[in-house]
């Protein structure tokens, strides 16, 4: 009996490979750089399966291996693959976790410290990001001030931003009026600095607490581990 082929899109299949993000792919197709069976292939909607022959600069590419890996990241380095500033990037922390290339899921800007998802797993980063799955995030807040109870009330009920109401799940107090821990599933742009920055307070310390499942039990900062096979399923059945 023949194997059913699954077939991709050929700039998703060239991400799968992990040669370069579906954006980048686009240009590599569009420049004749992908061969398929040894012909060139310059149509972005092209659909390729896993018998086909796929190469690039001359060299087969292939689907990789899932690879996952969760990072409790440090304060100064930048969620990206690359800077041409020469800044520290998260992606240097684990460069030593596989040979396969991992991207971050989601940001946490330079100031901002705690957990985040590594993965070749393109379909799985979307949906972590995605905000419709509602994945939740639990951060923790020290900002330079008590954070009095009529903002407290405020922030809980949602506060009007410049790009639309930004509704929380939880708020509370830690162990004093200036540190404060908020669970949210909304991912906008600095959206926690944001909230406290409307009330004029200044955040000194955000951290990531919580990640969907993941927490930072036994993972000092700047360390990654690799995710379990069973915290896998369990993320992929909720999400």
């Amino acid at each position: 009996m023949n194997k059913l082929k699954t077939y991709y899109r050929l700039n998703r299949y060239i991400a799968m490979c992990g040669v370069c993000s579906r954006r980048k792919a686009d240009l590599l197709i569009k420049n004749g750089d992908i061969k398929i069976n040894g012909i060139v292939v310059q149509e972005l909607g092209h659909k390729v399966n896993t018998s086909d022959c796929v190469t690039f600069n001359g060299k087969q590419i292939k689907i990789e291996k899932k690879r996952y890996v969760l990072l409790n990241k440090p304060k100064d380095y930048i969620t990206t693959m690359s800077d041409e500033r020469g800044r520290k990037t998260v992606v240097t922390l684990i460069k030593n976790s596989y040979r396969e290339r991992l991207v971050p899921v989601g940001r946490l800007d330079r100031n901002t410290t705690g957990l985040l998802l590594f993965t070749n797993d393109g379909d799985l980063a979307r949906t972590m990001s995605h905000p419709r799955f509602s994945v939740k995030k639990t951060y923790n807040i020290e900002i330079e001030k008590d954070l009095s109870p009529e903002h407290f009330e405020k922030i809980k009920l949602g506060v009007v931003l410049d790009d639309g109401v930004a509704l929380i799940d939880e708020i509370k107090y830690l162990d004093r009026k200036n540190k404060i821990s908020i669970q949210l599933h909304i991912g906008r742009n600095r959206i926690i600095r944001r909230i406290f920055e409307h009330f004029n307070y200044k955040v000194l310390k955000l951290d990531r607490v919580q990640f969907s499942i993941f927490t930072k039990k036994n993972l000092q900062i700047g360390k990654w581990r690799k995710i379990t096979s069973h915290e896998l399923n369990e993320i992929k059945s909720i999400t």
